[in-house]
């Protein structure tokens, strides 16, 4: 449940922290590497990719997040998702969250479009009865029609990204967190993902969107966040970070 006080919010996030351990090679003796463990000693670095960020999301917002490569983006939204925990902080959520996070995210190599998008909303909740009725309409929007008994590992990337959002859609999810993925295929798909994904915040979902295409950030979002060494440099209007974004990748050529 989300924070009383901050009603309004369907993502609430306070003070979040994520610490990564990067452990050291060493040519010491196994017994030197067992008596480090032990006293707690050394034998790694950490590397601290979110640092203290806080900020909410509203029912129907769409928010994107910028910032280069190593920022933080991909381990925010994999919090987010449930497939990190938080070092340290809040992260209040409340919805059903769907992730199109990267390639083959998911998704069984060796199992069927069929068998991968049944699975795929049992594990957010839904019943076979309910995904086996919602397959026709998920296998036509990524226009794989013909491969519907094909497994995922013998797709391109190209049929991979096309089922992984088409699934993550039918599931009709209150949070949709998406990295990196609405160029794929042709014109006239990217269009069709395009009108998608307005036609679900419109209908008042709510939306994360990492992209480093900033006219779909400027297109698509309410607000934006610029992340830069794991803290929050800026949050505002897309117009307002964007040209932040811009001002900070000159500087750093």
């Amino acid at each position: 449940m989300i924070d009383k006080n901050n009603e309004g919010a369907i993502i609430d996030i306070k003070n979040l922290t994520r610490i990564f351990r990067k452990h050291h090679e060493s040519s010491e003796d196994i017994f030197s590497k067992i008596k480090s463990f032990l006293i707690k000693k050394g034998g790694y670095d950490e590397l601290k990719v979110l640092d203290n960020i806080s900020f909410e999301l509203k029912k129907g917002e769409m928010l994107g997040i910028l910032g280069r490569n190593g920022s933080g983006k991909t381990t925010l939204l994999k919090i987010i998702g449930k497939i990190l925990k938080p070092t340290s902080g809040d992260v209040k959520i409340n919805g059903k969250v769907s992730s199109l996070l990267s390639l083959g995210s998911g998704f069984h190599p060796d199992l069927s479009i069929k068998q991968n998008v049944i699975l795929y909303g049992i594990i957010l909740g839904k019943t076979k009865e309910e995904m086996a009725r919602k397959l026709p309409e998920v296998i036509k929007f990524a226009e794989l029609d013909d491969f519907a008994d094909s497994k995922f590992k013998d797709f391109s990337t190209g049929m991979k990204m096309r089922l992984a959002l088409s699934t993550a859609l039918c599931v009709d999810p209150d949070i949709l967190l998406v990295d990196e993925i609405i160029a794929v295929g042709d014109y006239a798909f990217q269009k069709k993902s395009t009108d998608e994904f307005l036609k679900v915040k419109n209908s008042g979902k709510s939306i994360i969107f990492v992209s480093h295409n900033l006219d779909q950030v400027k297109q698509f979002c309410d607000k934006v966040i610029l992340l830069e060494k794991g803290k929050i440099r800026k949050i505002g209007k897309p117009d307002e970070v964007i040209k932040e974004y811009i001002s900070l990748m000159s500087k750093t050529k």
